[in-house]
């Protein structure tokens, strides 16, 4: 399957790069934009069916590009997917596999030395690479965007803010311009567009980029500007005080995101060289605090689909390289945008992933399954999990799953119940027995990495 892939992949490259967008060659190399935000649910942004919210600029990408309708996050929660976006490995393989935090007895994290982050592949390849907004990969070197490769970081190293305005955790400052501490005045959302569009418009021609846009929105706690929110609230009559402050808090962040693409666009033109820009979360909606995931069942923290399966859309601005207006159900996940990112800057990966790019779904062409067996994980403390895991698996239709550690393991056929209604775990032990085998395998290999810091 792997040469499969590899092939599809290397055709794609050859025509990719085969005629260069101006004279020098550099130009056959586009910008990269990565957006994740944070906790948006799968049905949260128009394009995905909302009707009491708008997103006209996320919508603008997969109107200009291609919707992914089977994307999925690594985690349903932050730290472990953002560790497989930035390494195209599971989270557990890089010593990630639940949140890290500031307090230690609360701590389910620690990058371990050995990741090779996406930063370090694409500044061999040319680029100038940069991280804009919440880290949430460690508060201290050797743990820092610096330390781990990026040329540029403007932004949050924390996991939530306590306020969007003063921008603090437990009372701690995480806001740093590459190494130094900063506390700039005015909301996070405003805060992380500006310094990303500073960022875009600082980029000379010559070079190109790789930027990674972290918006903490839609995370709790939910605070939009209160103009947002009035607007909302005059908008939509009978809308809840809780659902109108998500609405508003997403819709600004929209604005924002629109304010990032009029950047980029503007720089095509004035330097030639064009831009992809994916889009994505890295978990699902958080239900307590209004989130809509559609049809899916659950939310964030949860195994469920609603807890995992996220929005995802790409666009290519400044080519015809992706189709506009173009749709998919090829399933791909987190871990897999490291490949097709390096894939799209003509960067080498020269060490074991298992992330797959998925470049030629991007560009219309078609490309086998990324892969036979999906594994997703999460490790969490407090009373409700006691510092043990959360797990699911999948192979085909199937899909094994323990959403409490003090529960049973449920089955589900997606195909018939897309819902997951109906736990087939005692009706089809074939089945049970064989992801649960898998089960225990990949929990053994994520065994071997250790998730706290090793003095």
């Amino acid at each position: 399957m792997r040469a499969c892939i590899a092939a599809a992949v290397s055709a794609v490259l050859a025509v990719l790069f085969s005629a260069p967008l101006s004279a020098a060659d550099d130009y056959g190399k586009p910008n990269v934009v990565m957006i994740l935000v944070d906790d948006l649910g799968y049905g949260d942004t128009s394009y995905m069916g909302a009707t009491d919210l708008r997103t006209p600029h996320i919508d603008s990408i997969a109107a200009d590009g291609i919707r992914f309708s089977n994307f999925y996050a690594n985690c349903p929660v932050c730290s472990p997917t953002r560790a497989a976006l930035l390494t195209g490995r599971y989270q557990d393989l890089v010593g990630v596999p639940g949140v890290i935090r500031t307090r230690p007895e609360d701590n389910w994290g620690y990058l371990i030395e050995s990741a090779v982050l996406i930063p370090q592949p694409l500044k061999k390849a040319g680029y100038h690479t940069a991280i804009v907004g919440k880290w949430h990969l460690g508060l201290e070197s050797p743990n820092t965007p610096i330390d781990r490769g990026f040329d540029h970081f403007h932004g949050f190293l924390g996991d939530m803010m306590d306020d969007y305005y003063n921008h603090r955790r437990h009372g701690f400052n995480y806001m740093y311009h590459d190494r130094t501490e900063i506390d700039p005045e005015g909301h996070a959302t405003d805060l992380f567009t500006a310094w990303a569009c500073d960022y875009i418009r600082s980029r000379k021609a010559q070079q190109p980029y790789f930027l990674y846009l972290a918006y903490n929105a839609p995370h709790t706690p939910i605070q939009p500007p209160e103009d947002w929110l009035k607007k909302v609230k005059a908008r939509e009559p009978g809308i809840t005080d809780q659902r109108a402050k998500l609405v508003a808090l997403i819709e600004h962040m929209d604005d924002g995101i629109g304010q990032v693409l009029s950047t980029i666009k503007q720089q095509i033109d004035d330097s030639g060289r064009p831009t992809v820009v994916l889009f994505s979360s890295d978990n699902g909606g958080q239900i307590e605090v209004g989130a809509n995931n559609g049809p899916l069942r659950d939310g964030k923290q949860s195994m469920y689909e609603g807890g995992i399966k996220v929005a995802a859309c790409a666009a290519w601005y400044g080519s015809d390289r992706i189709k506009a207006d173009s749709k998919t159900d090829f399933r791909a996940m987190s871990m897999d945008l490291y490949p097709t990112i390096c894939d799209l800057a003509g960067a080498t990966v020269e060490h074991s992933i298992d992330g797959r790019s998925i470049l030629p779904t991007l560009l219309g062409i078609e490309q086998p399954p990324v892969r036979d067996i999906w594994y997703f994980t999460r490790r969490e403390g407090n009373q409700r999990y006691q510092g043990k895991t959360i797990d699911a698996i999948r192979r085909g239709p199937w899909k094994l799953l323990q959403n409490s550690p003090f529960e049973p393991l449920e089955l589900y056929n997606l195909d018939d119940d897309p819902l997951e209604e109906h736990d087939l775990s005692q009706k089809n032990r074939p089945i049970f027995n064989q992801l649960s085998a898998e089960f225990r395998k990949r929990l053994q290999q994520g065994g071997q990495v250790p998730w706290q810091k090793v003095e």
